[in-house]
Order: C-alpha cells, then structure tokens, then sequence
C-alpha cells in the first residue's frame, strides 16, 4: 500500500488505497485468468512431453521401414537364388527392384557374397546402416539425420534375415524413408496437439472445479467486503473442507469478523468523543466554578477546613488539568513528559489522599518507598498510572470475589542504576485470564465487569512516553502485580560540563 501523501491522514490514505483495489479488480474472462493460463501451460507441457517422445518414436519407425525394405528385399533374394544356376533376365530383376524399392540385393550365404539382382547402379554410397544391433542413441540420431539432410542421398542398408545365418544387403534412395518419416512426424504432430487439447480440456475443468471456484469465492467475498465490510452478509462463509483453500477461508471468515468488530469499535468510540468533548467542555465550567469557591476556603480560620483545603486545591487542579487533556487519548500521542525529579513518597501519598480508602472496608494501603528516593519524571502523568494500578486495586479488594483477610494494597519503590522501579501489588482475587490475553487493550482488557479497560491503556502509554515499561508480574500468592520501571534521562555531555564547572 502506497504511504499517505503529506496533509493525508490514514483514514483517507486507506480509503485511497481501497478505491484503487476496487478498480484494479475487474472481473476477468474464464480464459484470461487463471484458469485460461493454466490450460496453456497444460498443453505447452504435453507438446513437450510429445517432443521428448517424438525423437524415440520416429527412430523406431525408421527402424522398422527398412526392416521391411530388407525383408521384402529377402524374400526376392531367396526367391532368385532358388533359381540358379539360371540368370534372372533383366527385365525380371528391374520389376523386382522396382518392387523392393532398391538399386540392387546382395545375398550373403555360407560366407559369400552374390548380386543377385542390379539396375541402375550407383558409383557411390553416401551413408550405410548395419541394422543386426542398432542402439537407441545411433538410431535417433540417423533419424535426426535423415529427416534434416536426407532425401536425395544413397544408402546401404544390411542385416540378418529373421533367425537364419543368412544376411541381406541392399542400396536404395532414401527419397521414400524421408518422405515416409514426414508423414508419421506430421501425424505424431497433430495426434499430440489433439491429446494436448483433450488432456488440458480434462485439467482444466477438474482445476477449475476444485481451485478455482474456490479462489474465485474468495477474490468476490474480498471485493464485496472492501465495497462495504460493516455489512454482516458480505463475511465469506466456507464450505468447512480440510484443504489449504478451506482454512484460508476460515482465517478470511475470521479476519472479517475481527475486522468488523474493530470498526464497530472505532464507530462506538468516536460517538463516544464526541460525547465526552460535550462532557469536557461542561465539566470545565463546573470544575471552574468550584476552584473560585474553593480559593476562598483558605481564608476560613478552621483547623479543620486549613488541614483539608490544600488537599482539595491539589484534587480540584488535577481534575481541571484532565479536562484540558482528555481528548488527547486516541491522538498520535500523549502530550510530552515535562520531567523534572518527584519525590515518591509525596507522589503515593497523593494517591492515597485521592483513593479515600473507607476504615470500613478493612483495605491497608502500604508504603516501602525510602524517603530521599526521587524519579526523573512528569509528576501528574506519573500520578495518574499509579492512581489507575491502586484505584484498580482498590476496586478489586472491595468486590464481591475479593476473598478473606488481609486486604492489602502495598506500594513499593527503589532504585537500581538509572532506573526507578515502583511496584503495585495487592492481595485481591487476581486477574481473570481474558483479561491477561487483553492486557493494555482499550475495551477488551477489563478485569471486571462493566469496566473499559482505559485505565490500564492509558497508564501503559504514559509509561512508554518516559521510555520506560509497565508489566504483569507473575507471583505464587494471590492478587495482581504491576512493575514499573522509568529510567532517568540520559545527560548530556554540556549539562554534565556545566555542571562539574559549578561543582569546582
């Protein structure tokens, strides 16, 4: 897929990149796609094959043309010797070759050699054949040579007469063997293209039937989707086979409805920005108008209300600072860090005071967190993924599946080099394992019933915007626990020198 032009966004680059797909998927004729390129390839095969029969082939029938011309040859030639010691006239010994096909027989008998017949005899020879053991290799290669070069040429051509000592010889134009091997090559010719037709004709609509209809399925269910993939009647619904076709079927049935519902979500949740910038937009108002109220509780000379309205202030600022970036979840990104070093421990004691744990409910929240520890990072974005992990734990441990006691929250830290790790466990019933296959995933790794799963996305990307990780830590005992782990900015080389100048 060709990437977006500047000034694209990605919905419009897909949607691009659909049209063209769309367009380039033109339905193509039986005989123009794969189908019809599997025909020819099926008879460019067999004339191939037809090809490395031929030269065997028509060796074989050359053989067995002058095996005839010899035989025919020795029939006369027994014929003539009975007659001796008579003389066959001359005329008698021309119908003879005339019948033969030759310029002259020679019988050997006994060890001896004699013309018995002759007519028109040739000053030279141009090629002769021993036919009493002819190899395969010497046989298709005298075939190559007569059909290529032959046609006016004299040959001699001897061998046995069947099983008996006797041998024939005779000479003959090879006009007629040539023209004899023409014919059987023209007809070797046409016999293969019509083989090939019938046995590509046969492959073709058995492949036909059991590969491409399929695929054709597949390609039209593609090319419905795309035109209109929220319509639940375009998913492709497979013939339940065993073969490669039928489970990419499947996969494609399953990757439609995963699609489906990925855009049904994508639906449901731009309804619900829309919704929750209505939301944002009133929220700031009221959160504005309880921040004046609040200022002036400062001045209310009560022990009490001086030991809470810090508390409240800080609460109220956070709330306002959310609205001003609640819309930026689902952006290209969070807004930067604005790092600087936090003390931990103020950090969890801010998530405590916001939890407001009920005495009721038996819920311990500790601390093992040493008091100089600090970390190199955004205090509010650092606040809200521990507030998410103990807000989670919290719920966790005061639901009905929460088991017996201690209900416990245990927030701990330390240092290791560079890296600042901090860990969240609580003794609660633990994570359901659908909720492990979808962990960070927005709307799909809730851990209870009703939730969103926001918390645990949005604390994983504010992590990853520090560089750092954010991980479930298997334990034996029950309850969840989540690791982070922020590492410090890496100083630069004219901070460190400024620095060390200062020092000195």
């Amino acid at each position: 897929m060709p990437a977006p032009d500047q000034g694209q966004t990605v919905p419009e680059a897909l949607t691009t990149a659909a049209d063209a797909a769309q367009s380039s998927c033109r339905p193509v004729s039986m005989f123009g796609g794969i189908s019809g390129k599997l025909l020819w390839l099926t008879v460019v095969c067999i004339m191939l094959a037809e090809v490395l029969i031929f030269f065997p082939s028509v060796a074989s029938m050359r053989l067995r043309w002058l095996d005839e011309r010899l035989n025919a040859a020795a029939a006369a030639a027994i014929a003539i010797d009975g007659l001796q010691p008579v003389e066959l006239p001359r005329d008698l010994q021309r119908q003879t070759l005339e019948a033969t096909g030759t310029k002259a027989i020679v019988l050997r008998k006994d060890g001896t050699s004699r013309l018995l017949a002759t007519w028109d005899m040739p000053a030279s020879v141009d090629a002769q054949y021993d036919l009493t053991s002819v190899p395969a290799v010497t046989a298709m290669r005298d075939a190559l040579d007569t059909l290529v070069f032959g046609g006016d040429r004299m040959i001699r051509v001897y061998g046995p007469v069947q099983d008996t000592n006797i041998g024939v010889e005779v000479l003959m134009k090879d006009k007629h063997l040539r023209n004899a091997m023409l014919i059987y090559s023209r007809n070797v010719f046409l016999l293969s293209i019509l083989i090939s037709l019938f046995t590509a004709t046969l492959v073709f609509f058995a492949i036909n039937r059991i590969l491409i209809r399929p695929i054709r399925r597949l390609t039209g269910s593609m090319q419905q989707f795309s035109a209109d993939p929220e319509n639940p009647q375009h998913v492709f619904v497979g013939d339940g086979g065993r073969d490669e076709l039928a489970i990419a079927g499947r996969h494609l049935t399953a990757m439609q409805l995963q699609l489906q519902k990925t855009l049904k979500q994508q639906s449901n949740l731009a309804a619900l920005g829309l919704a929750v910038s209505k939301i944002n937009h009133d929220m700031r108002n009221i959160l504005a108008s309880a921040q004046l109220m609040s200022d002036r509780l400062v001045d209310v000379d009560d022990p009490m209300v001086k030991r809470f309205a810090p508390k409240l202030l800080r609460t109220i600022d956070r709330a306002v600072g959310y609205t001003t970036e609640v819309l930026s979840y689902g952006q290209a990104s969070e807004s930067a860090p604005r790092r600087r070093l936090v003390p931990v421990t103020t950090l969890v004691e801010d998530v405590r005071d916001m939890l407001a744990i009920d005495p009721q409910s038996d819920v311990e929240f500790v601390e093992q967190i040493g008091a100089d520890l600090e970390v190199d990072a955004d205090n509010e974005q650092l606040f809200r993924v521990i507030h998410n992990l103990c807000r989670n734990a919290l719920q966790a441990l005061t639901s009905g599946n929460a088991g017996a006691s201690p209900r416990r929250i245990t927030v701990s830290a330390h240092r290791i080099g560079s890296v600042v790790s901090i860990t969240v466990d609580d003794t609660g019933p633990g994570m359901p394992q659908k909720a492990r296959q979808n962990l960070f995933a927005a709307f799909r790794g809730s851990a209870r019933s009703g939730g969103t799963g926001l918390g645990l996305a949005i604390a994983r990307e504010l992590v990853l915007a520090h560089g750092g990780t954010i991980a479930l830590v298997e334990k034996p005992s029950i309850g969840t626990q989540f690791r982070i782990e922020i590492p410090d900015r890496p100083v630069s080389l004219d901070d460190y020198r400024g620095r060390s100048l200062l020092e000195k």
